[in-house]
């Protein structure tokens, strides 16, 4: 029986790559996971109460895009976080997490064809796994645009040939970027924008970490293309409670855009989309209208950020996220690679970390990420200075 040729050349997703690597040896250490971005800090004290008193809503099919409440709540929050006023109604979908309505959206709105030729979709290198597949599953080539030290850790898409940017449909830029933690600020943005508007493509901002930062919060999508006059049309935002309210296992997030790109999102999802059940959207509601429990979050963070910044004071390379809870810490040349740095790590100090080419591809520049580990800044902050004392003597010492 025949299978489809789209996905044939994917990778293995990183995680199944990462047990293959290193399961079959044992731990140098007790076993301390700085691997998956999974945060462990409390979720609000009041979600308990409030899914009690919604249990009656498993008896009912949800609203597929979300309940009026929870799109005004969003809507809300939009408005307060960003000054942008979005119709509920039109303007804003609820999703099981982002990780959907990333590849939804670009399946919904991104043209076949462009200019008689394939299409193209733009994404960061390295970047968050779904863009690539949405990208083959439209049809379109995925053009993988390197985000190095010497970019800013953000895809240069300025420096790309005419020729590619007129066949682009669609192009995602994660701000804070997942895993290197820059920030995309408000010229960036404002000249991605305009880049837009001059080729005729949509801009997917993917902005999960938006609420996680060291310094300043970071500029948003919306705000932008509202600054600069960018048809809203060109602008798709994509956020979720996962990070924001340390609620991954609620799987409850949002895209957000112009009338008419939502209305091609809601078409496709009232067909293959699974809505969020009516408790977890009244969850979700409270949460968008809460800041209460953001800015504990941050608190926290920024207290692991201290923290870390003293552990790895004078290490050369080293330098705290932006924005999100990753450190994408280059590997000595001593080392090598960051295959070759996750096993020294694991067979050695039983500290678990990913290996940053599991996050990029290949190009003829080489793996942008061939040699750095990512490492999640998400276990209690006792046991993650453990892990970081560890990782540093390791590979630094």
């Amino acid at each position: 029986m025949a299978f489809p040729e789209r996905f044939s050349n994917l990778p293995d997703y990183a995680f199944p790559r990462l047990r293959a690597l290193i399961d079959h040896l044992p731990a140098g250490g007790e076993p301390i996971a700085m691997t998956i971005g999974e945060p462990r800090h409390p979720f609000p004290d009041w979600v308990g109460e409030v899914l009690a008193g919604a249990l009656e809503g498993f008896g009912k099919y949800p609203p597929n895009e979300g309940t009026p409440g929870l799109r005004a709540a969003i809507a809300g929050w939009i408005d307060r976080r960003y000054g942008v006023s979005v119709d509920p109604a039109t303007q804003v979908c609820n999703v099981n997490g982002t990780r959907e309505a990333l590849f939804n959206a670009c399946l919904a709105t991104a043209p076949e064809m462009k200019n008689g030729q394939r299409p193209v979709v733009l994404m960061p290198n390295p970047f968050y796994q779904v863009y690539a597949v949405a990208a083959i599953a439209t049809g379109a080539e995925p053009v993988f645009v390197p985000a190095t030290a010497q970019t800013g850790f953000l895809p240069d898409y300025e420096a790309l040939p005419p020729e590619i940017l007129d066949r682009t449909t669609a192009a995602y830029i994660c701000s804070p970027a997942n895993p290197q933690g820059a920030i995309a600020p408000e010229d960036y943005l404002a000249r991605l924008m305009a880049l837009a508007e001059k080729h005729d493509f949509r801009v997917l901002a993917d902005e999960c970490y938006s609420e996680i930062y060291s310094d300043a919060a970071p500029p948003g999508a919306l705000a932008v293309m509202q600054a600069t006059g960018t048809d809203p049309e060109r602008v798709l935002i994509f956020n979720s409670l996962s990070k924001r309210s340390n609620l991954p296992g609620l799987r409850s997030g949002f895209v957000a855009g112009g009338p008419q790109a939502m209305a091609r999102v809601k078409q496709l999802r009232s067909y293959q989309g699974a809505p969020v059940p009516l408790p977890l959207q009244e969850v979700s509601r409270r949460a968008w209208d809460d800041e209460v429990h953001v800015r504990a979050n941050l608190a926290l963070y920024a207290s692991k950020f201290r923290m870390t910044a003293e552990v790895f004071a004078g290490v050369q390379g080293f330098a705290l996220p932006q924005g999100g809870f990753f450190l994408w810490l280059p590997v000595p040349d001593t080392v090598g690679t960051g295959e070759a740095a996750a096993v020294k790590l694991w067979t050695e100090t039983g500290v678990r970390v990913l290996p940053g080419a599991y996050l990029s591809r290949d190009t003829s520049a080489g793996n942008p990420g061939d040699q750095y580990i990512r490492v999640a800044l998400v276990a209690p902050e006792a046991e993650l200075q453990a892990g970081l004392i560890r990782l540093r003597d390791c590979l630094y010492g």
